[in-house]
């Protein structure tokens, strides 16, 4: 399944599962399958590990058949879009991009991961041979031109989701998953976290666009939105008491040790913090001050402009609901413009503003939403800064006074 990076860096999270794998160590675990099959299908799932580049970060799921009396050996493929579309840009921003169910030969669909060293697994199925027969019927209908387009969403509706919902469709109410998180509580949010760990840029990204919803915890049923967790609910799974999986095969197999990174996104916004306190504090640096004032104030109010358009204006759910817009105000991109002026409703604006900040700061202690703090800290720490000299610098002023105003002085009547 091949993904597309973030128009906007930001934009990251729509993107998810692709496609890769390589070749020569395999490993194969069996269970002993209980029935005679003289159907020469073969139905088996691949689980395809993540990858260094950021449209690789999370893996992906295909159904792979083999059809040793046609000699086919073939994948599904949910992961698929299409650049053609005039539309392209415009449908993916609004998150109205459709993805499709499309089928490719197995030796195409590895390429890629040939390619990218990245590592494959492969479950074989245990199923009977009408349950294979209704395996595939059920793909190839919904491989159907009127039928394979979906409505793809990163959380709910993905690669890995299509074919954890195959099962229960396919096997009915005797079949149930493994266990896959257990007691743990686990958020969407803490789960992406956990996959963006050394994609410094894209993690930050994917958590200030992605409102509350994703603070969620996950039920054993919910993980599988990532492929690493449909094999792993594969595992243990059951039908009538059997496990589902008779073979558990490693395609290929790589040693990728996560790798601590540099922080870019934290020293950069450090650098501005120590910019900014030197420019309101150190004479010498005074002259900084406009500067900076202007860059933080008109940063954060386009970084919020760009969240209130994903929460309100796209079809993205996983943006609504976003409480970081209340430290990166939205109007920050005006007042940027007449931060340096005498105005009464600067005073008034700069009290709200830090109250926002307050309010969000305690949203993020309560739970309701997590706001990335080992990040942005020293952003919000200028923006205190920068509001309280605002409030200071109007605070001899009154709704009856402005700037500009003389002094009233006694008239004497004729």
């Amino acid at each position: 399944m091949r993904y597309i990076s973030s128009l906007i860096l930001l934009l990251f999270v729509t993107v998810s599962f692709a496609q890769t794998v390589d070749s020569t160590h395999v490993h194969a675990t069996d269970t002993t399958v209980k029935h005679v099959d003289d159907s020469r299908i073969r139905i088996s799932i691949l689980t395809c590990g993540v990858g260094d580049e950021l449209y690789s970060s999370f893996g992906h799921n295909g159904v792979r058949i083999i059809d040793s009396a046609k000699g086919l050996d073939e994948v599904y493929n949910y992961g698929t879009f299409s650049f053609s579309d005039p539309d392209f840009y415009v449908k993916f921003l609004r998150g109205k991009l459709m993805y499709y169910l499309s089928k490719s030969s197995y030796n195409n669909f590895i390429d890629t991961y040939i390619e990218e060293k990245r590592n494959i697994q492969e479950q074989v199925i245990n199923l009977t041979p009408a349950q294979k027969q209704e395996m595939i019927k059920l793909l190839e209908h919904n491989a159907r031109p009127e039928n394979r387009e979906y409505k793809y969403d990163f959380f709910m509706d993905n690669c890995a989701t299509r074919i954890r919902d195959l099962f229960p469709k396919v096997l009915g109410p005797e079949f149930y998953f493994g266990e896959t998180i257990g007691n743990k509580k686990i958020s969407y949010r803490g789960i992406m976290n956990h996959y963006l760990i050394t994609k410094h840029w894209e993690r930050l990204g994917v958590n200030l666009l992605l409102g509350s919803r994703i603070d969620s915890i996950m039920t054993d049923d919910g993980i599988m939105f990532l492929p690493d967790y449909v094999h792993k609910g594969l595992v243990h799974a059951r039908y009538k008491g059997e496990h589902v999986v008779a073979q558990d095969i490693d395609i290929l197999k790589h040693d990728q040790p996560k790798v601590s990174t540099f922080n870019g996104p934290l020293w950069m916004m450090i650098g501005i913090l120590i910019l900014t306190v030197l420019s309101f504090l150190v004479p010498a640096f005074r002259y900084l001050k406009p500067i900076m004032r202007f860059l933080v104030l008109f940063s954060t109010g386009l970084l919020g402009c760009i969240m209130l358009f994903m929460w309100v204006g796209t079809n993205h759910l996983a943006c609504s609901d976003n409480y970081n817009i209340l430290w990166a105000v939205p109007l920050n991109i005006v007042v940027a413009f007449v931060a340096n002026k005498r105005r009464v409703w600067l005073k008034i604006y700069a009290l709200a503003a830090i109250s926002l900040l307050i309010v969000g700061l305690v949203i993020n202690a309560i739970g309701i939403q997590q706001l990335p703090l080992i990040e942005i800290s020293p952003m919000l720490l200028c923006l205190m800064y920068i509001y309280i000299d605002m409030y200071k610098q109007n605070a001899h002023l009154s709704v009856a006074t402005t700037p500009n105003t003389p002094t009233n002085t006694p008239t004497t009547a004729n």
